[in-house]
């Protein structure tokens, strides 16, 4: 303790040194009465640890008062003039404390404009295709009655039936949109429960394809699949495939029909790679950096859209690199080029790093 605090250590050494010279100057006077001797020592011994108490309390007070100025103020105590002892080992600690609080503080309020920022767009994206099914649906119901219920003509039934498929593709895109923002939320508040096993990449490809069959029929865009034997990982099998289904549909959506997507899956001595290219108009150079941003729109955004498809949201990629990356591994977006040098469509990297190499 005296080597903590060496206010107290002085104090106690006056004590000592005050005591011992009274005790000597007294001892010299002749005939002095002993009890006047103990009460003046005592007195000497007294007033130095008085004097470091009455210091101690008021360090406190300042102490005290700094701590109340900074609960009641976005100004930071200062607690430079403690510069030894206790109490400055207590001042430090509580200025690392308060400096904690502030930085917890701003980030608290970092996340709360991002959230009300996601929330905004979140409300945005579901209310468009929200808005345009009901409208199809009320389309709908009006040329139904005022047909009378019969008497529709060949040309109402199919006007119908086309109604009728765009609602339903509204639905479903409002069903992915839900479910994929679930995820970007199981994965932020880390309740995803990722599994550590070996993944088998042709298999990991093959069911990230099948299950966008319809989708490549639909754009009519062609699929070319290349995978090293043998070639995997330690993953998750079914967040990787996740992961890999949004970078396609991405690719998809950005290639014109009769256009190509190239999957290429292969293992070196660092990670297993899956390359996946598309023949689409590419990245925007200014939209690289942005790329995997949580509802990012790119300066193409708009160029593909639809009334089923607005030409995406920002989600997909952004899903996409928190499945990888919660796995420990790392996804890329570049544009590729042919041999004029001209850009052929984007590709995108996915690599799953090996744990011992």
């Amino acid at each position: 303790m005296l080597a903590r605090n060496r206010a107290f250590a002085r104090a106690l050494a006056a004590s000592v040194l005050a005591t011992a010279a009274l005790a000597l100057v007294l001892g010299s006077v002749p005939g002095a009465p002993p009890a006047l001797c103990v009460a003046a020592g005592a007195l000497a011994a007294a007033l130095p640890l008085c004097a470091l108490t009455v210091a101690r309390y008021r360090a406190i007070a300042r102490l005290a008062e700094r701590l109340d100025e900074r609960l009641h103020s976005d100004r930071a105590p200062g607690f430079d003039d403690m510069r030894e002892g206790e109490l400055a080992v207590l001042a430090s600690e509580l200025g690392k404390l308060t400096q904690r609080l502030a930085l917890t503080a701003e980030q608290l309020e970092r996340e709360r404009a991002r959230l009300a920022d996601a929330l905004a767009d979140i409300s945005h994206q579901l209310k468009t295709p929200l808005t345009q099914l009901s409208l199809t649906t009320e389309l709908i119901r009006t040329r139904v009655a005022a047909s009378g219920g019969g008497g529709i003509d060949a040309a109402a039934v199919r006007d119908i039936a086309s109604r009728l498929r765009r609602a339903e593709l509204l639905q479903e895109r409002i069903g992915w949109l839900v479910s994929a923002l679930l995820k970007l939320a199981r994965i932020d508040a880390w309740t995803v429960a990722l599994a550590a096993e070996h993944v088998d990449a042709a298999k990991l490809v093959d069911e990230a394809v099948s299950g966008l069959a319809i989708a490549f029929d639909i754009a009519d865009v062609a699929v070319d699949v290349s995978v090293q034997p043998g070639a995997g990982f330690r993953g998750d099998a079914r967040w990787s495939a996740e992961a890999l289904a949004n970078v396609l549909k991405n690719c998809i959506e950005h290639t014109p029909a009769g256009g190509c997507v190239r999957i290429r899956a292969t293992e070196d001595a660092l990670a297993c790679r899956i390359a996946v290219e598309d023949t689409g108009g590419g990245i925007a150079e200014e939209d690289l950096p942005h790329i995997f941003e949580r509802f990012y729109r790119g300066r193409g955004a708009g160029g593909a859209a639809g009334e089923v498809e607005p030409a995406g949201v920002g989600i997909g990629l952004a899903l996409a690199k928190s499945l990888v990356t919660a796995q420990e591994g790392r996804i890329t977006a570049c544009n590729a080029t042919g041999p004029d040098g001209r850009v052929s469509g984007a590709r995108f990297t996915i690599a799953f790093f090996k744990a011992v190499v």
